[in-house]
């Protein structure tokens, strides 16, 4: 790594600990070729291992028992005391929560930062938002939706860039799938927020099995919705087209890929109408496997699906159209697997290292 620059990534979200943005910040500061990353983040058990393999400096801020705002305020308070110390050449923020220590270093001393923007964050807390947004020499969108977002809540225009995710492809881009005999529907998310939209999968599931009556349901992922949602299995006389399997590694789930016929996760608008999915990812890696993907016509998963070639947009709140796009997709085995090659060839053109050259750009162009 040529020494184009000292760049301070500020994030509370980054491996090993699991999630969407975690995989994002890492992915995009692993591919940096010019700039000179340091990444200050959260304590997490299992880092030690991971921060070691690591071709750049990684400074952990000690988590213990307690509000996660405490955690947050303490890596604010280091990120500003070790930029003030180490003077970067530029800051890239990876979260609104941790940007008001990307502001106050821009006052102090000068440097300029780049803000990351998804979705979620910016419904659940606009006035910081706006704070940070207004100050940020440049925002870095996920999606046109993200975008959106933004500058709803004040972010300008022009300082907005937009440079979509990628997909880790190596591991199995033409791998032979192995797919059960059974049809099954496979939706990857954890289960913490509402408008990832199981509930809708769960009143739609009756209505394939009804004309489908094998298919089976294999939810990957866990969090605190996961016992109601158990619940509601039990009260629909569900238990066995169901299976709950918990949080997986990569590995696992891979192979619960593989094995699966139809991707779907109808992500929706929360209430209020405010954020929700970024981007999805995860429709990217089910495409990278080969499967076609059903997912909500909401949010920034219409920049992560093509619609009727990837996969198919759906009205996120009616489960009738949930089924029969599922039951379309499990009859018909010919149409989804030219939509899965088809989404697999869309896969291969998001890849990280073409992400992350466009964020090191735009950090670039900033020093410049």
């Amino acid at each position: 790594m040529s020494d184009g620059g000292r760049v301070l990534v500020i994030t509370p979200d980054f491996p090993p600990a699991k999630g969407g943005i975690q995989v994002l910040i890492h992915r995009i500061v692993s591919s940096f070729t010019t700039l000179e990353p340091t990444v200050v983040t959260l304590g997490h058990a299992e880092s030690r291992e991971f921060d070691r393999r690591q071709n750049f400096r990684v400074l952990r801020v000690p988590t213990r028992h307690g509000p996660r705002t405490l955690a947050i305020l303490a890596l604010i308070a280091k990120s500003i005391a070790l930029a003030l110390d180490e003077h970067p050449n530029i800051v890239l923020n990876g979260h609104i929560v941790t940007g008001p220590a990307a502001a106050f270093i821009r006052k102090q001393r000068g440097i300029p930062f780049a803000q990351y923007v998804y979705a979620k964050e910016l419904g659940a807390r606009p006035d910081l938002a706006r704070f940070v947004l207004t100050r940020a020499n440049r925002i870095i969108a996920i999606s046109r939706y993200a975008k959106e977002l933004a500058e709803t809540v004040g972010a300008p225009a022009g300082r907005i860039a937009l440079i979509r995710p990628g997909v880790d492809l190596g591991a199995f881009v033409n791998r032979p799938a192995t797919r059960t005999t059974r049809p099954t529907i496979i939706t990857v998310a954890r289960l913490e927020d509402r408008y990832k939209g199981h509930d809708v999968l769960l009143r739609a599931l009756p209505l394939v099995r009804a004309q489908i009556p094998d298919t089976v349901w294999h939810v990957v992922g866990d969090g605190p919705l996961r016992r109601t949602l158990e619940d509601r299995v039990g009260a629909l006389g569900l238990d066995g087209a169901v299976q709950f399997l918990g949080a997986l590694n990569d590995d696992e789930r891979d192979r619960e890929l593989d094995s699966a016929d139809v991707f779907c996760m109808v992500s929706r608008l929360p209430a209020g109408g405010f954020a929700g999915e970024g981007f999805g990812i995860v429709y990217l890696e089910a495409n990278a496997h080969g499967l076609p993907v059903v997912a909500g016509a909401a949010g920034g998963a219409t920049d992560a699906v093509v619609d009727g070639v990837t996969g198919l947009l759906v009205d996120p709140e009616d489960h009738l159209a949930v089924a029969d796009a599922l039951v379309g997709l499990l009859r018909d085995r010919k149409a989804a697997e030219q939509m899965g090659q088809a989404g697999r060839e869309h896969a291969e053109r998001f890849s990280w290292t073409a992400a992350g050259q466009s964020v090191e750009a735009e950090l670039l162009r900033l020093l410049a």
